[in-house]
């Protein structure tokens, strides 16, 4: 199950890296599996709702687009939900891009990463044996301009390190994804934070080398063409 804010849910005409990471599924994972969650939708930026299903593939099936993400959503927002989520749709693994909205409008790096252990542990209460891949906030905009923030940012991403090293167990291990090698937020996005195809690429090669070199699901992430 993909877990994130504006960048995991995407806007109406994107591909989003959920629809990269199914690309690489589809092409490397031997055996079956389900993509779940209870969403589907990407946002429309008119109706400023997540109410549209204008991906950029038309062609995107339809079972593999399931999530749970949110325009303007974070940690706040989905530890309270995790347990009752994880419950009904039983996932396995939970690939999770989260922490830059929290830091940006709700909460600081403290009270996120406070967040941070809250959702694990309503995953956990549903789904003891769950799997769990966390991606620390990587460059954008805000962070370029106000140095204040890029000190929240780089004590949420201590503090989250420190979370995953706590709270990894045998039976429910979680791993920190690494923070994308030479992320360039004038080339890898449309706005200084939102993801454009080589950003989405380079997120899903992140989730991607973590469940390969981890855990023996999939193979290495090799970029398909656009349709």
């Amino acid at each position: 199950m993909f877990v994130g804010d504006s960048m995991t849910i995407g806007r109406a005409g994107d591909y989003t890296w959920r629809y990269r990471m199914w690309q690489h599924l589809e092409a490397t994972f031997e055996g079956p599996y389900r993509i779940v969650g209870p969403r589907c939708e990407v946002y429309d930026t008119a109706a400023d709702a997540p109410a549209s299903h204008a991906y950029a593939d038309p062609d995107f099936p339809p079972h593999a687009r399931r999530h749970l993400a949110g325009w303007g959503e974070g940690w706040q927002h989905m530890a309270p939900v995790m347990a009752e989520t994880a419950a009904a749709h039983r996932p396995d693994v939970l690939l999770v891009s989260l922490g830059l909205i929290d830091l940006g409008f709700y909460t600081d790096a403290e009270q996120t990463a406070a967040n941070v252990r809250l959702f694990t542990a309503g995953a956990r209460a549903a789904r003891p044996g769950i799997r769990m891949v966390l991606l620390p906030v990587i460059p954008n905009s805000r962070a370029e301009e106000d140095a204040p923030f890029a000190a929240e940012v780089d004590r949420f991403n201590e503090l989250l390190a420190k979370a995953v090293a706590d709270l990894t167990t045998d039976a429910s291990p979680i791993l920190l994804a690494a923070r994308p090698a030479s992320y360039d937020i004038h080339r890898d996005t449309y706005d200084g934070t939102h993801p454009n195809a080589s950003g989405e690429h380079r997120l899903a090669g992140e989730f991607a080398a973590v469940l390969h070199q981890a855990w023996g699901l999939g193979g290495p992430y090799r970029p398909a063409r656009d349709p």
